[in-house]
């Protein structure tokens, strides 16, 4: 392999001629041989790296210390990255020492040899345009990085955000689809009242919701950021005006209006944020995994289970038992869950671990994050297309659970009060009638009125609630 050879502070490495990385970078792939996964797995993280530079290029030019050829083509060269190209040269692992110092280092390489050749001179002639002096112009890992991790999450989050309103769309359709399908509820898996299957998958709808509009407030908690504070929060090395000239670019190069934190030593260090937004993840995730584990059991069976809805059938369930048909993308759901709620564990130990000015395990913060959402996202969308959209109502087998459920007497107890619908329940449970017949049997009402209240019993709250007075 042809070679060029660089120099830093620990002295000269070979690097390989066709790349654009450099010395650092070359040294941190001999270090970190972990998990095998590059950072360009993150693009998100990748684009929001490219933005910072851009915009740091655009605030020292205005600010008189970088050259306007050098600052077009450190831009250029962002630019180019934020398109799209050259993430194959964000190869250093995610896994890494140093606070994220690795990934800071070959964005800065690999930005300044794409700019060397903008301008006309070779890979590694840093005399002309050096990743730390020009790219990292007044700028540390200590601010970038952290800044760079809360951009990736906003974009990524919006991604989330957006596959989730389209799942809880679908679900609203199929609460419009079976709203008429009359099934008992159940709490502590035990027959309750009854309840439509359109109400059920409303709630669905609902909850996604919900957690839709906490995620939005997450990630407005990522725009405030340190840019500029450098190493520890003091601004040293940074020149005057800097941080908020560059907080102004970044937030035009970003389209994420961006604010200074209030305290840049205490920003530099804390790693709060993370934590509150690794537990929106697991909250989104468990509510996800909580349905799916309902999607299970509704259609569990299908003839000795729950067997109330239909999944669409996704592939063969056994190698030795023929004919079934296993719930593979709620299971697939589940899982991802459980992974979403063990990267939280690791968020909070590695919150918790970060001593005085900075916190050192940002890295596998960033990781374990923007993993998270990227699983759920394709999750979500799959738990959509491959499941949601093509669930059926069992109608036929709903309506003869329901005709003999003893739990439908609770809707009597307005007219033949609780001790009698005690009684009635307990017939029917025993004699294995129907509650219509047992009471109209007693002649506690007429099958008519008990009819009304049966139908009542399943209607939306604000259709039956009183007016106040």
């Amino acid at each position: 392999m042809t070679t060029r050879i660089e120099t830093d502070s620990l002295g000269s490495i070979p690097v390989p001629a066709a790349v654009y990385w450099g010395a650092h970078t070359a040294r941190a792939l001999e270090n970190f041989t972990i998990s095998g996964i590059p950072v360009s797995r993150h693009p998100h993280l990748v684009r929001a790296l490219a933005m910072i530079k851009s915009a740091a290029a655009q605030a020292n030019c205005e600010l008189g210390v970088l050259t306007h050829a050098q600052s077009q083509a450190i831009r250029e060269s962002c630019q180019e990255i934020q398109d799209g190209q050259h993430h194959e040269q964000f190869c250093v692992d995610v896994i890494q020492g140093g606070a994220g110092t690795s990934t800071n280092m070959n964005a800065n390489e690999v930005i300044a040899n794409l700019a060397l050749e903008k301008l006309g001179h070779r890979r590694g002639e840093y005399q002309h345009l050096h990743p730390i002096d020009h790219v990292n112009r007044c700028q540390s890992t200590n601010d970038t990085y952290p800044t760079a991790i809360k951009l990736a999450l906003i974009f990524a989050t919006a991604e989330l955000h957006h596959e989730l309103g389209k799942l809880a769309d679908t679900a609203r359709g199929k609460a419009a689809e079976f709203a008429a399908v009359v099934k008992m509820g159940r709490t502590q898996l035990q027959d309750a009242v009854p309840m439509t299957l359109g109400q059920e998958f409303n709630a669905f709808a609902a909850t996604l919701e919900e957690d839709r509009a906490r995620l939005l407030e997450s990630t407005g908690l990522m725009r405030e950021c340190s840019l500029g504070a450098t190493a520890i929060g003091t601004g040293i090395t940074a020149e005057p005006g800097y941080q908020q000239l560059v907080l102004r670019v970044l937030s035009e190069v970003s389209g994420v209006r961006l604010v200074r934190a209030a305290d840049l030593v205490e920003a530099t260090s804390d790693v709060g944020v993370f934590m509150h937004m690794s537990g929106m993840l697991k909250r989104t995730a468990i509510k996800l995994s909580k349905i799916s584990s309902d999607l299970r059991l509704l259609s569990s069976g299908p003839q000795n289970g729950f067997g109330e809805i239909i999944l669409p059938p996704r592939q063969a369930g056994s190698s030795i038992m023929p004919g079934k048909v296993n719930p593979v993308i709620p299971e697939t759901m589940n899982q991802i869950a459980f992974a979403v709620a063990g990267a939280d564990t690791t968020v909070t130990m590695a919150a918790d671990n970060g001593q005085l000015q900075l916190n050192a395990f940002e890295p596998v913060i960033a990781h374990v994050l923007l993993q998270s959402i990227s699983w759920l996202k394709q999750g979500v969308r799959v738990l959509r297309t491959h499941c949601l959209e093509g669930i059926e109502a069992n109608t036929e087998r709903l309506a003869r659970q329901t005709a003999v459920s003893a739990g439908l007497a609770t809707a009597l107890i307005p007219a033949i009060g609780y001790t009698a619908a005690a009684a009635v329940a307990k017939e029917a449970l025993h004699n294995g009638s129907t509650i219509l017949d047992v009471v109209t049997g007693r002649r506690l009402l007429d099958r008519d009125a008990a009819q009304k209240l049966l139908e009542a019993a399943v209607r939306p709250v604000e259709e039956t609630a009183m007016s106040p007075v």
